[in-house]
């Protein structure tokens, strides 16, 4: 079997925008919407990276997801906000209200944001990050389509609901979290179908109720939560800052990037905290340096040859991705390709 292509990433970024302005979004949009994608896989986390392209391209062609919308303020209440999205890509509704968290934090301290009529963003890191670049400490909720059952129940009826923490972390890269509350994202079980790979036991349960290392049947079944019932409460209360807070559909109402002829009714909430409002921000970068070094100095388990913090390992890969390229599924190369043809683009912009 002859090895995959390495893809170089500012090529797959052109690539991506070129995709999104010929859905018609402007440039601007456009150039965003393709770097949430690519900087999921230069991470590592190829499931939320430009295996999703074709996904938002059809949402856009379909009008679920409006190109012309622009992001305004429903409501201004100095450090709280809430923003109307008017069905605008989830990438530029998410980081409009990042912009509007942080600013308004660097006024007061610290600040609240909610979005609604919104879609699908991509990874909440993206947004969580601006905000630890701009010396603050963020938090970034989103709810999701229906990928499983409340704890004991056997019907989906509850998002992944994942959310977002971020700060600066000295000299090292930021920390941050970011983590859907079922015990895998499912865009790794798309991933996985793609590739023709089993997923894990413990993953999921099929359509019947029982396990299944099939994706197929897992995405047609329900996804399992993270740590039993605590991941299943934790979806719940981000569902309930993201969508009934926001004002934003909820539970069985919200709808996902890949139906395409679905509005999406997602909602987010974020809240960014200015650091230098409560200590200098050169401090807290030495105190968590700190925390970061009492971690490393841990004696490793059997089988663990380093401790990372969190956010470690994807700083790490996007070093070595963008240096050395990117690999991407066959799958997932074929795909870009078919859109490439269908959208009249010279997928020389991609190899």
């Amino acid at each position: 079997m002859s090895a995959l292509p390495k893809v170089d990433a500012a090529k797959l970024l052109r690539f991506a925008a070129a995709a999104y302005e010929k859905a018609g979004l402007p440039p601007d949009e456009a150039h965003l919407c393709a770097d949430s994608l690519v900087q999921a896989d230069l991470c590592g986390h190829q499931s939320h990276g430009v295996l999703r392209l074709s996904w938002y391209v059809a949402r856009l062609q379909a009008g679920v997801c409006d190109a012309k919308a622009r992001p305004s303020l429903a409501l201004d209440a100095g450090a709280m906000a809430v923003i109307d999205g008017h069905e605008a890509m989830g990438q530029v509704v998410a980081a409009f209200g990042a912009q509007e968290a942080i600013a308004r934090a660097k006024q007061h301290g610290i600040a609240a944001v909610a979005m609604r009529h919104s879609n699908h963003f991509g990874t909440a890191f993206y947004y969580t990050l601006m905000a630890a670049r701009s010396g603050c400490i963020g938090f970034l909720s989103t709810n999701a389509s229906p990928a499983m059952a409340p704890w004991g129940g056997r019907e989906k009826v509850l998002g992944n609901n994942p959310f977002s923490w971020a700060c600066p972390a000295g000299r090292h890269a930021p920390m941050v979290l970011d983590m859907a509350n079922t015990g895998v994202a499912r865009g790794k079980i798309y991933l996985a179908k793609q590739k023709g790979l089993p997923i894990p036991l413990g993953w999921a349960i099929n359509a019947d109720g029982a396990p299944t290392t099939d994706p197929a049947e897992a995405i047609q079944g329900i996804i399992l939560p993270m740590a039993e019932h605590k991941g299943y409460a934790i979806a719940l209360m981000m569902d309930m800052l993201s969508g009934v807070l926001t004002g934003s559909g909820f539970s069985t109402d919200v709808f996902g990037p890949y139906q395409a002829k679905k509005r999406s009714c997602a909602g987010h909430f974020m809240i960014a905290i200015n650091i230098e409002a409560i200590q200098p921000l050169a401090e807290f970068n030495a105190r968590v340096e700190e925390l970061i070094a009492r971690m490393k100095l841990v004696p490793r388990a059997e089988g663990f040859d380093e401790i990372y913090y969190p956010g470690e390992m994807e700083a790490r890969q996007e070093i070595e991705n963008r240096a050395n390229g990117l690999v991407l599924p066959a799958d997932t190369l074929a795909d870009l390709q078919k859109l490439a043809g269908e959208m009249g683009l010279n997928d020389s912009l991609l190899f």
